[in-house]
């Protein structure tokens, strides 16, 4: 299942991914949220299958004339996990870490794709990360299992955990440098967990501006893993369908580079994730 959260003449609606038709919910599924697609079981997923085969033309979307959404509720907590990739970790000499390193963002701070990122009026720093998203689809809470924690998981989205540095870095605590509104982008779409490999294990990663690559990862080189950071997560905080982990950055961000290289006004910045897509934003002054 592909799924995207999208707004179509004003409206919110949901769509599902065949290829690269995308077919509006509105009348397929009039009566199915958000939340009931990121928790669906297996018999669900088939008659929704049943439902597309029978959709029509009038039920395809163009994804030109939609403005796509972050595919996740506003309800949602968002915890991310920092320096997860030893790439990242080397490049700011950071030390060997025993336990995951997590901080938050907000929703109110994420764009979708093609929608703009903005540089604060107070910052000129700007950087971007590129990260894989997993999206929790049932309640988790307590001590799991590496299979439990990964029975959690909905499926995986793309990630711009873009930072303003200067902010980030006033401090010991990331929060501030994290949260500015339009600094992070979330989507097109979410792949479901069944259509990628077990843990989102092996998945090439690219950061590119304007076509000029700037990190290369890959999911396989994650520090904690899906399954390591959700058990990390479940023994402190009940994680609910919709919440989300971001996972780390790869090396190649702007700000370790000589000299730094932010984000700047009119540059478009793409994340690739192999088996899910890619989510471009164009970069904007506030």
């Amino acid at each position: 299942m592909k799924l995207s959260q999208v707004k179509n003449n004003g409206s919110i609606e949901l769509a599902l991914w065949r290829g690269k038709d995308l077919f509006s919910l509105r009348n397929i599924a009039p009566r199915l949220s958000l939340n009931d697609l990121l928790g669906a079981s297996g018999s669900l997923r088939n008659d929704l299958e049943q439902r597309l085969n029978r959709a029509q033309s009038k039920d395809i979307l163009d994804p030109e004339q939609l403005s796509f959404l972050p595919p996740l509720p506003e309800s949602s907590k968002i915890l991310c996990a920092g320096l997860n990739y030893q790439s990242h970790a080397t490049e700011v000499a950071a030390p060997a870490a025993e336990f995951p390193n997590f901080f938050t963002r907000f929703t109110d701070t994420l764009v979708g794709h093609a929608q703009a990122l903005r540089i604060p009026a107070n910052s000129q720093e700007l950087d971007y990360e590129g990260e894989l998203a997993v999206v929790i689809g049932k309640t988790c809470y307590g001590t799991l299992t590496e299979n439990q924690a990964l029975e959690c998981v909905s499926g995986y989205t793309i990630f711009n955990d873009a930072s303003v540095r200067d902010f980030q870095f006033r401090a010991s605590q990331w929060t501030l440098g994290k949260n500015f509104p339009a600094t992070g982008g979330c989507g097109p779409m979410l792949v479901s967990a069944d259509e990628l490999p077990l843990g989102a294990k092996g998945l090439n990663l690219h950061t590119l501006i304007d076509g000029t690559v700037m990190q290369t990862g890959n999911t396989a080189d994650l520090i904690f893993d899906v399954a390591a950071l959700i058990q990390a997560l479940a023994v402190v905080t009940p994680l609910r369908c919709g919440d989300l982990i971001i996972t780390g950055t790869p090396a190649g961000v702007g700000f370790t580079r000589n000299p730094p290289r932010f984000l700047q006004s009119g540059e478009h910045c793409e994340i690739r994730i192999e088996g899910i897509g890619a989510l471009i934003n164009p970069v904007v002054a506030a």
